[in-house]
């Protein structure tokens, strides 16, 4: 008689979420069966990132006992977000690109706008044009604004292009056509005729990606995401593979800049919707626990070891566009409004010609990494100066497992502290104050550039990097409130967790909102929503988790700018253009102070926001216990501040050890696998019933 127990099938209970960063690489689990939600981490691999992620998956799943032979029936999903795309772009580590284009617009790229990203810096460098001048190529076609076509295709012209950009060794290539986004069949034709004379190319389309008005932008687009593509597509053809061979078998996941996923063959074919596929789902997992904790006006701070990202959140809503300049590059894409600035953990400290302190841009990475992790970096970093300091702990990381050398962390800030002429603490207390003034102007850049007052916002941190610095940031920005998640160093990766599976469409046509033109406007939304519908059934979403939105960009008669307004369920009739106009003058009025009656309104831009309803981690609360938080001591460590001028005994706690309704004082130091969390003088912390930090600063 067989053993009943080794008959017993695994069932589908493991969800996973995995984010690799520039240092480290998080993973989240979420066991749907007992709601319980666990963290891991390990060191990123940038040679080959793929093999960090598999690693860390690997060892998260065999320590929560989820054997290889087990995973096929245990794994049920798993999301993954990247910095993949976002790092091509900054470094110029993209593909060799060539771009077909209608004649007379072969410099259109170069050309851009008149605008100017700082109208008085006389030494202000433009982004590096991601497609050389003799790799531009010009062929004969031309459509009317109406979509009509004036002038045929010359595929004579396009079959010698490609050929040409054959012999140049070029791996990717953009196509976009004047007035395509109406009539996309001139594209279409050239995208055949290119692919076969280039078979191995990446090739994509201005229609595909960017179906909109304004020529500049959609050029913009489709060349960032050729430029994106072959990176992409290397790099998730090197990771389904590890997933596969360690037992994984589940469709993976990627995370897009708009905040939703999507499988990862989508994803490689529109890289562009990903440059911000690392931070949005902490922007995300950010807003489910700020929301649910009471807070809906906050600003997220997520600092690793590379860069910070900031956003802000007003009621409870994430600012989103539906076009932004992304490292100079401007996109059109739906993606959350996130803001970046190069300070992180691993941003180096140096002395700039000037003479003064510099922190960053530039990033030790996870190899060599900082001073402190003795693998024979010499230049000094915000990490290191946190270990000289005893803000983290001077001996080890992540639990133990990580070893580190205070020494050769002092050793090299003492080489800088001698050219200022300062104390080895005063300078590296000097290092996270520059790096704090660097993150406190990106906060700014969201919040008073667009009149917010930040006074009036909780400052949520998260990141490995994020709760050590939280506190002298809010100071900085006269903040009074900072919320600490339960698992910070890992909220991106639980982000993966809490969010849908999503995919935008959208199409322009202009066309009056009035009346006589109800035909058209309902016809153009119904194409939009037709793509929706199959982009549903490809990704096997069952109907009743299906979600759209609709929405509408508007505009007077004559102006510039739209305002996207949210077009109810239901069809299109005469009542609802009405409310569609009453909608719009209320929107104008929010934005620009007035409303103009009796102007003519435009219909611009026609969208339609798809959402797959997916099981998500349990965020539950937990009842308030005793204040006394002294169970959770672990003991004490000299720890220099600022405030004191000196070293000063400190209060060391155990995340884990922390009860809801527990309270205590700083100076005081939480400590985590995945973060520290810094508590300076005058600063009281409870823990709420989510188990959040909740730090109150003094006045």
């Amino acid at each position: 008689m067989k053993d009943e127990a080794a008959q017993v099938e695994p069932t589908f209970s493991w969800r996973v979420g995995v984010d690799s960063g520039g240092t480290f690489t998080d993973v989240c689990l979420f066991d749907a069966s007992s709601g319980d939600i666990s963290v891991w981490k390990v060191a990123s691999t940038p040679d080959d990132p793929s093999r960090g992620i598999a690693v860390g998956v690997d060892e998260a799943l065999e320590t929560h006992g989820v054997a290889a032979r087990d995973r096929s029936a245990a794994v049920a999903y798993l999301g993954h977000g990247t910095t993949v795309a976002t790092n091509a772009l900054i470094t110029g580590a993209g593909a060799r690109v060539g771009l077909i284009t209608t004649a007379g617009f072969r410099d259109l790229l170069e050309i851009g706008r008149q605008k100017r990203p700082d109208l008085y810096d006389l030494s202000l460098a433009k982004p590096k044009t991601l497609v050389p001048r003799e790799l531009r190529f010009e062929v004969s076609e031309r459509l009317l604004h109406t979509g009509d076509v004036a002038i045929a295709l010359d595929e004579d012209a396009v079959r010698t292009a490609a050929r040409q950009m054959r012999d140049e060794g070029v791996a990717a290539v953009a196509i976009c056509f004047l007035y395509a986004f109406l009539n996309p069949d001139h594209e279409r034709i050239a995208k055949r005729i290119v692919a076969e004379e280039m078979p191995d190319a990446f090739l994509c389309a201005s229609h595909d990606i960017a179906p909109e008005f304004r020529e500049f932008e959609r050029l913009s687009t489709v060349t960032v995401n050729a430029y994106l593509g072959p990176i992409m597509h290397r790099y998730i053809s090197r990771l389904s593979p590890r997933f596969t061979d360690m037992g994984v078998l589940v469709p993976p996941h990627l995370t897009q800049s708009n905040g939703g996923v999507v499988r990862f063959e989508a994803a490689a074919q529109t890289p562009v919707r990903a440059v911000l596929s690392g931070p949005s789902t902490g922007v995300v997992a950010a807003r489910a626990i700020g929301t649910r904790a009471g807070f809906e006006d906050i600003i997220t701070f997520d600092m690793g070891g590379t860069s910070s990202d900031v956003a802000l959140m007003a009621g409870g809503d994430v600012t989103q566009t539906n076009e932004s300049t992304v490292h100079g590059y401007p996109i059109k894409a739906p993606m959350l409004d996130i803001h970046t600035v190069g300070a992180g953990g691993g941003s180096i400290a140096s002395i700039d010609s000037g003479g003064l302190l510099k922190v960053g841009p530039e990033s030790a990475g996870a190899d060599p990494g900082p001073v402190c992790y003795g693998l024979g970096a010499n230049q000094p970093t915000v990490t290191d100066a946190n270990i000289v300091l005893q803000i983290l702990n001077p001996s080890h990381l992540l639990d133990g497992r990580m070893k580190v050398r205070r020494d050769l962390a002092v050793d090299a800030i003492a080489k800088i502290a001698a050219k200022l002429g300062l104390g080895v603490e005063e300078t590296a207390q000097g290092i996270l104050s520059v790096v704090t003034a660097n993150m406190a102007k990106a906060i700014r850049v969201i919040s008073v550039q667009r009149g917010h007052d930040p006074r009036g916002y909780a400052l949520m941190a998260f990141g490995g990097a994020g709760p050590l610095h939280a506190v002298r940031l809010a100071q900085e920005l006269g903040m009074e409130r900072v919320i600490v998640p339960r698992n910070p160093g890992i909220l991106c990766a639980m982000g993966l967790l809490l969010t849908d599976l999503r995919a935008d469409f959208s199409s322009t046509f202009l066309v009056s909102l009035e009346a006589g033109s109800l035909s058209q406007i309902s016809t153009t939304m119904s194409e939009v929503e037709i793509q929706a519908e199959a982009w549903f059934e490809e990704e096997a979403i069952p109907a009743e988790h299906r979600r759209t939105a609709r929405r509408i960009d508007m505009r007077y008669e004559g102006q510039n700018h739209e305002l996207p307004i949210p077009v109810p369920d239901g069809c299109l009739d005469a009542a609802m253009l009405e409310g569609l106009k009453e909608a719009f003058a209320e929107a104008h009025t929010r934005m620009y102070g007035f409303a103009v009656e009796g102007e003519r309104i435009n219909c611009v831009t026609f969208r339609v926001e798809a959402t797959g309803v997916v099981q998500k981690a349990d965020l539950s609360e937990a009842e308030l216990g005793p204040e006394d938080a002294a169970i959770a001591k672990t003991g004490t460590r000299d720890v220099w501040y600022p405030e004191t001028g000196t070293f000063t005994q400190t209060e060391l706690y155990a995340r884990d050890k922390l009860r809801p309704g527990m309270v205590f004082n700083g100076p005081a130091i939480v400590e985590q696998m995945d973060t520290t969390t810094l508590i300076p003088p005058k600063v009281t912390v409870r823990i709420d019933r989510l188990d959040n930090l909740i730090l109150e600063l003094a006045s």
